[in-house]
């Protein structure tokens, strides 16, 4: 008898949503870097097990927002929430309950939604830092199960998976068995573009930055890719090309060689940088970019 079940992964920044998702999943769908805030879109992991399939939703990191992509970013993560049959909620093992956390707790008493809680970077804490966070949060929420991982590793994922698949329910699946995401290869491209500018450049300017794909074409035996890089302040042009544009070339390079390994076809990557001064306080910017609610 067949199974599924849609559950959120949900969380403040930076606590290793994406890093979970991928390591579930096997494959890199939700790109990840060391900087708060990377996910922005709600991005769709679907894994199958013999015959449970689930269908998990990586969420933006919950935060307060500062902008008019924040907000967008905030709304995409409480929708997802919404629409789940389940959520994981991930926290930093060691850390204090911060009001992140206290709101989808909230969400979960006033909803009824099952939970599990991930206990994530396990590697990086005692077992007496482990033991109080499992309390403090047992105070707070009767949680179906707390599950203790590394994401980054992979430790005890298996056993999350396991807890999820309680939640699972008997019906046709909704996506094909060898399917792992439904992001179109135009998004994927995009954000591994971003990626790269997050992982390359240490500065603030990386979140100031959105990716367009303008040209994305498919000529058998290459894929011609050409995507324009928005930033706010000519300043930051600048850092993004670097001096006779070797910022700009490792970018490329970066993304470029991942793309081909991800698609299994031979790249040409064409990369322009323009200026859109403050585009993330702009809501209907926001959109154009591709940042825009589903419903």
């Amino acid at each position: 008898m067949k199974k599924t079940g849609f559950i959120a992964i949900v969380g403040r920044p930076n606590v290793g949503k994406s890093t979970l998702m991928n390591s579930i999943l096997g494959e890199k769908v939700a790109i990840v870097s060391s900087k708060p805030q990377t996910t922005r879109n709600r991005i769709t992991g679907i894994f199958t097990r013999g015959e449970e399939q689930f269908v998990f939703l990586d969420t933006p990191g919950i935060h307060r927002p500062k902008n008019s992509l924040g907000e967008y970013m905030v709304k995409a993560a409480d929708t997802s929430m919404k629409e789940a049959d389940a959520v994981v909620l991930v926290v930093d093992t060691g850390k204090d309950i911060s009001s992140v956390e206290e709101n989808v707790i909230a969400y979960l008493k006033r909803s009824g939604i099952p939970s599990v809680l991930a206990l994530n970077k396990i590697d990086q804490v005692n077992r007496e830092e482990l033991a109080r966070t499992i309390s403090l949060y047992a105070e707070k929420h009767d949680f179906s199960a707390f599950v203790p991982i590394s994401a980054r590793s992979g430790k005890n994922v298996p056993e999350l998976l396991d807890e999820c698949a309680k939640f699972l329910e008997e019906s046709p699946w909704f996506f094909p068995e060898d399917m792992i995401t439904d992001q179109p290869e135009r998004q994927i491209a995009a954000e591994i573009i971003r990626e790269k500018i997050l992982r390359t450049l240490n500065k603030e300017v990386p979140h100031g930055t959105a990716v367009v794909i303008e040209e994305f074409k498919d000529e058998g035996t290459l894929l011609r890719i050409r995507a324009e890089i928005f930033c706010e302040k000519a300043s930051h042009k600048g850092i993004l090309v670097g001096k006779n544009g070797a910022s700009l070339k490792l970018i490329g390079t970066y993304a470029r060689e991942e793309l081909e390994k991800m698609l299994g076809v031979k790249v040409y990557l064409n990369l322009w940088v323009k200026v859109k001064e403050n585009w993330r306080e702009s809501a209907r910017t926001v959109s154009n970019f591709g940042y825009r609610d589903e419903d």
